[in-house]
């Protein structure tokens, strides 16, 4: 049996395991937003940046990608997602139903933020999450260079995040 992960910030365009295939799908019930301070790679302590999280929410959709993971690589690639996603345990990791275009439906380890975990900061508005991006660096770099990555392979792949596609343009305002 195939083992999927569900891509929809950074793994998008940074997986780092052996995938055989990937597919756009949509997860039911949870929405993508800057929800999770980052204190390791996009931020520090003093000053947190924000990343990308599933947020559950009734009748939301969030459109990503799933990865196949390759034969043999399943346990490998869990101890690898684990260690890069659980890093602060702001994040939860679930086996969770998603959605292809061609009606298929496949199980896929997703990792969703944790809301009772201190990181986690749902409902900030957009100029603010944007004052955060354009200003916080972390272990990986830049705030801002997540966003940009994240809304450029959105876009890459025909997907549109209005939220994304309007805080990577006030973000540019703001660092330039």
């Amino acid at each position: 049996m195939t083992m999927w992960v569900f891509g929809y910030g950074s793994l998008l365009w940074n997986p780092g395991f052996e995938i055989v295939e990937q597919v756009v799908a949509t997860l039911p019930n949870y929405a993508r937003s800057f929800c999770m301070r980052s204190i390791h790679h996009r931020g520090t302590i003093e000053v947190p940046g924000l990343v990308l999280a599933l947020d559950e929410r009734q009748g939301a959709q969030c459109a990503g990608v799933a990865f196949a993971v390759a034969a043999g690589k399943e346990g490998e690639t869990l101890q690898y997602l684990r260690e890069r996603e659980l890093v602060s345990s702001a994040y939860i990791e679930k086996t969770l139903p998603l959605n292809f275009s061609n009606g298929r439906s496949v199980e896929a380890v997703t990792y969703v933020i944790d809301e009772s975990h201190e990181q986690y900061c749902s409902d900030l508005p957009l100029e603010e999450q944007a004052e955060i991006i354009a200003n916080a660096v972390g272990g990986r770099g830049p705030n801002w260079e997540y966003l940009y990555n994240t809304a450029n392979h959105l876009r890459d792949i025909d997907l549109r995040d209005p939220d994304l596609e309007w805080l990577t343009a006030r973000v540019r305002e703001l660092v330039a």
